[in-house]
C-alpha cells in the first residue's frame, strides 16, 4: 500500500518540531499530528534551556567548554546510565544543535552566563530571554509554518500501523472518525509517561504521589505501544521534578533563588534537607517532608531571579512576600518567628564557615542571607519522566536484542534520556530539551536519508 508521506511525526512539541523541520529541509515530505488542541507540550512549559557544549556563543563569551568536558559533567551527576553512547552521541551534537536552532529556524536563544545551572560545571545553556519554553516552541512553530509542513492539532494518534515491514504509519482520530496515516518512516515525539499515574507507579515510584504539574498529554503511550513490539527500555527510574512549585500560583518559583543561596524550610520553620541536590533531586525530600513547605531568600537573590519574567510575575501576583526580618516572614505563614530567626541565624553561621551545615550542604551562593527576606509557600512536583525507549545514535528505536524497530524513531520523552537511572539526581538542567531537540533532528534526517536511499 502507498505511503500517504514520507515521515509522520506524532507529537508537535519541541522534539516533534525539530524532527519536522530536519526531515522536510532533508528532501522527504513530512506531517505532524499532535492530539492536544494546541502544540508545544511540556516545551511550552520548560525555561526553553537547551545545553551545548562548544557552541560559538561560548567563545563569544570567553567561555572554554568542549563535548568531552559536557559528559563528564553529566556523568558526574547521572553517575550510572542505561546509554553512555547515547550521552556522548548528543554531546558532541549539542553545539550544532543549538547553532541550527539559530541559524536555520530562526530560534531567539542567547547563552545564559548569569549563573551556572545543576550539573553544568559552565554556562552552557542556551536559552530564550524570558526564559520561557514557549518563545522557543514559538519559534519552532513559525519554522514548521513557513516550510508549509503540514500540523494537525487535535488528532491523537491511538495506535501504530504494524506489518511484516515493521511500522506503517498510525490510527489518528480526527474528530469522530479514526484514519490511517499510512508514512514510511514513523517519530514518536509523545513525550513521557509522567501524566499517567500507574506507570509513574511502576517505574518512578520514589516520586508517585507528587503532583503532577507538566503537559497533559504526557501519558506514556511511546512506553505501551513499544511494549507491544518489544522494544527495549532504558533509564526508566530516571525523571524531573521541582521541588519549588509556587502555591497555590503553579508556577516555578526560580531555582536560582535557592541555588544562589536560599533556603527551604518546613511547616516548623526549620531546614530538612541538603537544598543543593538541585531542584530535581530535592523534589522527593520535600515530598518525604510531608507538611507545608516555604522557600525563603534575600534581597540580593532576588534581584538576580528577577531576570526571569516569570518570577516577576509570580512576585506581581502576591506568590512571593516581602518581610523586614525572619520573624515577620515567619509571621506572615503562620510560623514560629523565634524558630524561623534561630534557623536562618544556624544557616548563616555555616554559609560564613564558622559552623558546619547540621543538613551537609557546602554551596551557600550569596549567603550568609541578609535582611529583607523575601518567602513563598512552595510544594514539589513531577514535570517529566526522562527514560524511555532505547535508540541508537540516530534515534531509531531498538529491540531488546540491539535490533531496530523497522521504521520506528523516537526522541525527547519517548525515548531513554540522559538523566541515568538514579531517579531524580542524575537531572542536570536542559537535559529533557537537549534529548528533543537533538534527537528529533537526528531521526528527521536519519529518516529522509533512508527514503531517500530506498528511492535511489
Amino acid at each position: 500500500m502507498p505511503a500517504d508521506v514520507d515521515i509522520l511525526v506524532i507529537g508537535a512539541g519541541a522534539c516533534g518540531l525539530a524532527a519536522a523541520v530536519a526531515g522536510h529541509d532533508a528532501g522527504a515530505s513530512v506531517a505532524v499530528v499532535e492530539k492536544r488542541d494546541r502544540p508545544g507540550g511540556n516545551s511550552s512549559l520548560s525555561t526553553g534551556s537547551v545545553p551545548a557544549a562548544g557552541s560559538r556563543f561560548q567563545k563569544a563569551a570567553g567561555i572554554e567548554d568542549s563535548p568531552e568536558r559536557m559528559i563528564r559533567d553529566l556523568i558526574a551527576i547521572a553517575k550510572e546510565t542505561d546509554d553512555p553512547a547515547l550521552v556522548r552521541r548528543l554531546a558532541e551534537v549539542s553545539a550544532q544543535t543549538v547553532e541550527w536552532l539559530v541559524d536555520t529556524l530562526g530560534a531567539r536563544l542567547q547563552l545564559v552566563t548569569a549563573y551556572r545551572h545543576i550539573g553544568h560545571s559552565v554556562p552552557r545553556l542556551h536559552a530564550p530571554v524570558s526564559r520561557r519554553g514557549q518563545d522557543l516552541v514559538d519559534d519552532l512553530l513559525a519554522a514548521v509554518e513557513r516550510r508549509g509542513i503540514p500540523l494537525a492539532v487535535g488528532n491523537a494518534a491511538q495506535d501504530l500501523l504494524v506489518s511484516g515491514n515493521g511500522v506503517d504509519g498510525a490510527l489518528v482520530a480526527t474528530g469522530q472518525d479514526r484514519v490511517e496515516i499510512r508514512a514510511r518512516r514513523t517519530i514518536l515525539a509523545v513525550n513521557g509517561f509522567a501524566g499517567n499515574a500507574e506507570l509513574v507507579r511502576r517505574f518512578c515510584p520514589e516520586i508517585a504521589g507528587a503532583t503532577y504539574f507538566g503537559a497533559p498529554g504526557s501519558t506514556g503511550e511511546a512506553i505501551l505501544w513499544g511494549e507491544k513490539l518489544g522494544a527495549a527500555f532504558g533509564n526508566m527510574a530516571a525523571y524531573q521534578g521541582y521541588a519549588a512549585v509556587a502555591y497555590p500560583q503553579g508556577s516555578l518559583l526560580s531555582w536560582t533563588t535557592i541555588e544562589k543561596g536560599g533556603i527551604i524550610i518546613g511547616a516548623d520553620g526549620r531546614r530538612f534537607g541538603d537544598e543543593s541536590l538541585g531542584y530535581s533531586g530535592f523534589a522527593r525530600i520535600v515530598l518525604g517532608q510531608g507538611g507545608k513547605t516555604f522557600a525563603l531568600f534575600d534581597q540580593r537573590i532576588f534581584e538576580i531571579a528577577a531576570q526571569e519574567e516569570e518570577f516577576v510575575e509570580l512576585w506581581r501576583y502576591g506568590g512571593i512576600r516581602k518581610a523586614d526580618s525572619a520573624g515577620s516572614a515567619a509571621s506572615m505563614f503562620g510560623l514560629a518567628p523565634d524558630t524561623l530567626t534561630a534557623e536562618v541565624d544556624a544557616y548563616n553561621r555555616a554559609a560564613a564557615g564558622t559552623a558546619p551545615d547540621r543538613l551537609g550542604r557546602g554551596d551557600f551562593g550569596l549567603a550568609p542571607l541578609q535582611p529583607p527576606f523575601y518567602i513563598g509557600r512552595v510544594v514539589p512536583g513531577l514535570f517529566h519522566t526522562q527514560g524511555g525507549l532505547r535508540v541508537d545514535q540516530d534515534g531509531r528505536v531498538l529491540r531488546m536484542d540491539g535490533r531496530p524497530v523497522p521504521n520506528l524513531f523516537a526522541g525527547g520523552g519517548a525515548a531513554a534520556g540522559i538523566s541515568g537511572r538514579s531517579g531524580a539526581l542524575g537531572y542536570a538542567s536542559g537535559n529533557g530539551l537537549l534529548s528533543a531537540v537533538a534527537l528529533g533532528r537526528l531521526a528527521g534526517l536519519a529518516a529522509a536519508r533512508e527514503i531517500a536511499g530506498i528511492a535511489a
